[in-house]
């Protein structure tokens, strides 16, 4: 297992894989501001250990892929979708499982959207439309509206600190939260970053002006999963989407938050596992 660094739209990635090339393949995408890294090493050999070939990689503007200018992307969201893409064919990859948290998870919709050839399956983590249906769901939670970001994006420990008290917030209310470990992920992020203070850059990013059909359009097999007590995202958003793509299954985790939470790993890989065996 090695990183490994390729090209596409004209960008350097930076991208990782797990498990034998030989098995069917699975493509993970984080969310906003996230590297791969967040996909946590042990949760991928979970998936390469159930006779996957996992990829994962690092968005633009985070980790050890291209950086922008901090605070002036020059990129656009549809750029992220195409970056997907992309991974697939430096891999030689004609389809594959594509699995999103967050973020992710509505790129991972516009890829199938945009490319349905390319979507063997989808698994939606902690997500909401990609492309609206108009329906009027929930805002956040309390707790995530009123979160005030203090962090100096000039300092690495303050970075940190922030990433470690955005985890918090975004977790399962009733869950423990192992603040060791995600302390350790938060510095390795940073310290691995070409440039830490550039992943704000995804907060900036404007639409790419592509007419889309609406997610019910997709035809891919859908499997939505979603923490009952997710902040930024409460639980309608899952269901709805659920019931928007044609055949979507839904997992509701119990308790569960926002995003791939360590006590979670073993049921969302075996979900996983489950529904790509059946795609």
């Amino acid at each position: 297992m090695a990183e490994r660094f390729i090209e596409t739209s004209g960008v350097e990635l930076c991208t990782e894989a797990f498990g034998d090339p030989g098995d069917p393949p699975v493509l993970l995408i984080m969310g906003i501001g996230g590297s791969m890294l967040w996909w946590d090493d042990e949760f991928c050999r979970m998936l390469a250990d159930g006779g996957r070939h996992v990829i994962r990689y690092d968005h633009r503007d985070t980790g050890r892929s291209v950086t922008s200018e901090p605070g002036r992307p020059d990129y656009t969201g549809g750029d992220l979708v195409n970056d997907a893409v992309g991974v697939l064919d430096a891999y030689r990859v004609g389809s594959a499982d594509v699995v999103g948290v967050s973020m992710g998870g509505a790129l991972a919709q516009l890829v199938a959207l945009d490319f349905p050839d390319r979507v063997t399956s989808l698994v939606l983590i902690s997500t909401s439309f990609a492309v609206g249906d108009g329906r009027e769901l929930p805002p956040p939670a309390d707790r995530f509206a009123r979160h005030e970001a203090r962090v100096d994006w000039t300092d690495a420990e303050s970075v940190v600190e922030y990433l470690v008290d955005y985890s918090r917030v975004l977790a399962g209310e009733g869950r423990w939260f192992d603040e060791p470990a995600i302390r350790d992920l938060a510095g390795r992020e940073v310290a691995r970053a070409r440039d830490f203070s550039a992943a704000r850059n995804h907060e900036l990013l404007g639409d790419d002006g592509r007419t889309r059909t609406p997610v019910s359009s997709i035809a891919a097999p859908a499997l939505v999963i979603h923490g009952t007590d997710d902040p930024m995202f409460p639980l309608a958003h899952g269901e709805a989407l659920a019931e928007e793509i044609p055949r979507a299954r839904l997992l509701a985790l119990d308790g569960a938050g926002h995003g791939v939470e360590r006590d979670d790993w073993e049921t969302i890989a075996g979900a996983v596992l489950e529904h790509t065996a059946r795609a």
